[in-house]
């Protein structure tokens, strides 16, 4: 892997996902909005730090992008000093964001017209994947292109699954995060039941756990005892979950499939967001169940 890779988007999943790359030995380009991270990218070994995608477009071989959201990805690939615009015939782009499928379908019409390759990339895993190199890569677009970019995927992650043309990836991913969503106000309002009925939390957590009932599944495994232990630390933001089931439920809208459970759980994670929630974990959706019976889950 001689070649150069270039990273925008540095934030919480971003930066760590570079850092493993640096620690293979890959050489970097990176690109953030923040300063600070772009001071963080400096100190990784081998990489350097410009001003613009467009200047990593430049002179990168692979580019990877993890930003936040469609009109920030739209920015960064079309907008002025965007990664079209510097782009060397040859490159090919993986966008690691989740974001409409239409958005990625945009982006990869502009960029074939200039001789680039644009792939979806998004990835199931948050923080603590990212960090361990453990990410799992949803994979779509050229299925020429994967053996290019795989080399740099098993440095971020342990899999990766190749889906189809691009938009394919995050088609699944937002149909992963909708139900992800749904699953974890289903959770907040069974531990609710739980607690007003006076079940002891713990008895019923390892019964769910233990028990090999349908029931559970890695949600509950990951984040019901911490719900239960009011510790909504983020790895994964509720305002990012509320983007990403929007996203889900728009996409079920194109296709005509009524999602009625999804429709509710948009709502409920807003209202989430309206109460100030937005920066705590996703599980923290809770405090929506918590504020409509008037008690804490939590036993502190």
């Amino acid at each position: 892997m001689s070649g150069t890779v270039g990273f925008v988007g540095l934030g919480r999943m971003g930066l760590p996902m570079a850092t493993n790359l640096a620690r293979a030995g890959v050489r970097l380009v990176c690109h953030d909005t923040s300063p600070a991270a772009g001071v963080a990218a400096a100190a990784l070994a081998g990489a350097s730090v410009v001003g613009s995608a467009g200047e990593v477009a430049a002179r990168a071989d692979v580019l990877f992008t993890c930003l936040p959201n469609n009109d920030v990805v739209r920015a960064a690939y079309l907008g002025p000093g965007g990664v079209a615009g510097g782009a060397r015939p040859g490159l090919v782009t993986c966008d690691c964001s989740t974001v409409g499928p239409e958005v990625t379908t945009e982006i990869a019409a502009a960029l074939a017209a200039r001789g680039v390759t644009h792939m979806d990339t998004p990835m199931l895993g948050s923080e603590p994947q990212a960090v361990a190199g453990e990410i799992f890569f949803i994979v779509g677009g050229d299925r020429a292109k994967v053996d290019t970019v795989l080399p740099y995927l098993a440095h971020m992650g342990t899999r990766h699954v190749y889906v189809g043309p691009a938009g394919t990836g995050n088609r699944i991913k937002l149909i992963h995060n909708g139900l992800a969503a749904v699953t974890a106000v289903a959770v907040a309002e069974a531990l609710a039941v739980c607690v007003a009925s006076g079940v002891d939390r713990d008895t019923f957590y390892e019964v769910v756990r233990q028990g090999g009932g349908m029931a559970y599944g890695t949600y509950f495994e990951r984040r019901a005892k911490r719900v239960l232990d009011g510790d909504f630390s983020p790895t994964f933001t509720l305002e990012l979950m509320r983007k990403d089931a929007a996203l889900a439920l728009a996409l079920a809208g194109a296709v005509k499939v009524p999602a009625p459970l999804l429709e509710e759980t948009r709502r409920t994670y807003d209202e989430a967001v309206t109460r100030g929630w937005g920066r705590e974990d996703f599980s923290a959706v809770t405090h929506v169940v918590e504020h409509r019976i008037g008690r804490a889950l939590s036993a502190g």
